[in-house]
């Protein structure tokens, strides 16, 4: 089990790059397709835009993985009066983190305006609130960079209720061995598996079963994996790790979370992966996330019939400026190699 960390940095940093919040994913599932197609699996986009890839295996029995493509981001709500724009959240931003970060307008017509994010009150020159107005919703606006002090001038430019706005990444990948971005909750696990695949292909491994490989795009709204491409027997969703208060999930480990919002995860295929992790010496981490949803909630939600668990690598700060190390991808990846090709 050779963790080809250079290869896994190499596609991280490119899907970073690439705009994916909920509901605007298709370059981002493009470009993903594009690079698995590239090792010769069978790829498929379903109607709701998720990426599918099918790996043979041994045996007729099917397992599934997931990560999730789509992040978070804004769309544009309305206009403030001044040329201006009002926004609305996809997902769960931590909005006061967001307060002067530069972005991007996607229009509907093909057009892209850059911007800045900011508070009502951005000026500490001109304004006594400045350092203690809550940055939220209410109190935010995305300035353009565009000569426009009024809302007509504004709607010239096509700017439409729904255009989506798109904040920077803010890449870096250290010295030490640490990933520094937005948004690897949660292109960091589809990374991982991408590895993983380019691996298996490599070395001509095959899986122990038959593997369905799903790269969804709506998790960060919910309802990601509501549809399951085919049968399964069981499904491992491939997702950040917690790291905080009464979490022992660090920037190193994968963790392996035994029950989040939506109650506990199967024992059995849970306890399985605890035992793999285990006994391969893996620096692993076993939680609870109460304030956490993931792929596989979202499909027995949906009435699916099937063991369901959830692994992924710690990243710390989760919603806004995210950090985890290279260590955390590469026992993600190895306890992956270890229940798909043991």
């Amino acid at each position: 089990m050779n963790f080809n960390g250079e290869y896994f940095k190499k596609v991280l940093a490119e899907i970073l790059g690439i705009d994916s919040p909920t509901g605007f994913t298709a370059a981002a599932v493009a470009k993903v397709k594009e690079i698995i197609d590239g090792m010769g699996y069978e790829t498929a986009v379903t109607k709701k835009g998720n990426l599918v890839v099918n790996v043979a295996g041994k045996s007729g029995h099917t397992v599934g993985i997931s990560a999730h493509i789509d992040t978070l981001g804004l769309v544009v709500r309305g206009f403030k009066g001044d040329g201006t724009l009002t926004f609305s959240k996809v997902g769960g931003s931590i909005l006061p983190t967001l307060d002067g970060e530069y972005c991007k307008v996607y229009t509907r017509w093909g057009n892209v305006y850059t911007g800045t994010i900011l508070s009502n009150s951005p000026s500490s020159h001109v304004y006594e609130n400045a350092g203690t107005l809550a940055r939220d919703a209410n109190n935010m606006h995305v300035k353009l960079d565009i000569e426009t002090d009024n809302d007509d001038k504004t709607k010239e430019l096509g700017i439409l209720a729904g255009d989506f706005i798109c904040y920077e990444p803010k890449t870096v990948f250290t010295d030490t061995g640490f990933l520094k971005s937005r948004f690897l909750d949660d292109k960091m696990s589809v990374a991982i598996i991408i590895a993983l695949l380019k691996h298996f292909k490599d070395n001509n491994i095959t899986p122990n079963h038959n593997v369905c490989v799903v790269f969804s795009t709506y998790e960060e709204v919910g309802h990601g994996l509501a549809h399951l491409p085919q049968d399964v027997d069981e499904f491992v969703a491939v997702d950040m790790g917690c790291i905080g208060d009464d979490l022992t999930c660090t920037e190193f480990d994968v963790s392996i979370c035994a029950k989040d919002s939506s109650g506990p995860y199967d024992y059995e295929l849970t306890t399985r992966l605890i035992t793999l992790a285990k006994d391969a010496g893996l620096n692993f981490a076993v939680d609870i996330y109460p304030m956490y949803g993931s792929d596989v909630s979202a499909a027995w939600r949906a009435g699916n019939d099937m063991k369901g668990a959830l692994i992924g690598p710690g990243v710390a700060a989760s919603h806004g400026m995210e950090r985890s190390h290279i260590k955390a991808a590469e026992n993600t990846w190895k306890l992956l190699h270890l229940y798909l090709a043991k």
